[in-house]
């Protein structure tokens, strides 16, 4: 898989975000994290899933806008599609899922992170959505996501503030479950893992299914129509001179 990698431990299946730039995403990326859940929800054997990081201090900065600032209207729109497929299998999956976040989550890391039902955070490592100040609104699934997972009076700081959060005040805002230290930080998120993959893998799965329904119901129903606001956002003057400026800058640094 080009960006991911799957691993087996056990009855633990390690999806591992493995890709130049930071793990940043791109349309390929996208498509092997849809595929890699499609695979796990079939396999009986795995009782869990691990979503991590190879890159020893970086989760994933978001979007890969070295490889997505040049497309046209309708390959942009193609990619928002095909990453919300992606956030739809993640959160979708009827297996329980921990993000391991060992560094910077921020905008589509964050969202990655988002969609587990254990977010586990390192200690100082960044975590938050900053699609407003980049010039972009949060995608229409991120915004049904962020409401069906974070506490109700956190929503608007998080979405509009644009802010990155640390320690416990990414867990007080419901970004993060847990602060854990660096030393044995991946050890730890799998024993917090095993807590879930232990329970009955039916009444876990079916559970986590209809809790999750009616927020997927949503995202699906209306991607395909709202994602044109987002691109209005994207293809604005002000915001592809942002753009354009961060890719420059990352750019001169590789």
């Amino acid at each position: 898989m080009s960006g991911v990698r799957m691993e087996r431990q056990g009855r633990i299946a390690v999806l591992r975000l493995d890709k130049e730039r930071g793990n940043a995403i791109d349309e390929a990326m996208a498509e092997d994290l849809a595929a890699a859940c499609v695979e796990v929800a079939a396999d009986e054997a795995v009782r869990g899933v691990l979503l991590a990081s190879a890159h020893p201090r970086i989760f994933c900065p978001g979007l890969d806008l070295v490889s997505l600032v040049d497309r046209d209207r309708a390959g942009m729109r193609r990619f928002m599609l095909t990453f919300a497929g992606a956030v739809w299998s993640l959160f979708g999956l009827r297996k329980p899922v921990v993000a391991a976040v060992n560094g910077a989550a921020v905008a589509g890391g964050c969202i990655l992170a988002l969609t587990a039902d254990l977010r586990l955070l390192r200690r100082g490592a960044p975590i938050g959505l900053n699609e407003v100040k980049v010039g972009v609104p949060l995608p229409w699934s991120v915004t049904v996501l962020l409401r069906a997972v974070v506490p109700a009076p956190a929503v608007s700081r998080i979405a509009l503030l644009g802010r990155n959060f640390v320690d416990e005040e990414a867990v007080a805002v419901g970004l993060a479950d847990e602060v854990l230290e660096a030393e044995g930080f991946e050890a730890a998120a799998f024993a917090r893992l095993a807590e879930l993959a232990e329970k009955d893998p039916l009444a876990l799965g079916t559970t986590k299914a209809w809790l999750r329904e009616p927020a997927l119901v949503e995202m699906k129903a209306r991607e395909a129509d709202l994602v044109e606001g987002f691109l209005d956002g994207w293809f604005s003057a002000p915001t592809q001179e942002r753009l354009r400026a961060t890719v420059t800058a990352l750019t001169k640094k590789a």
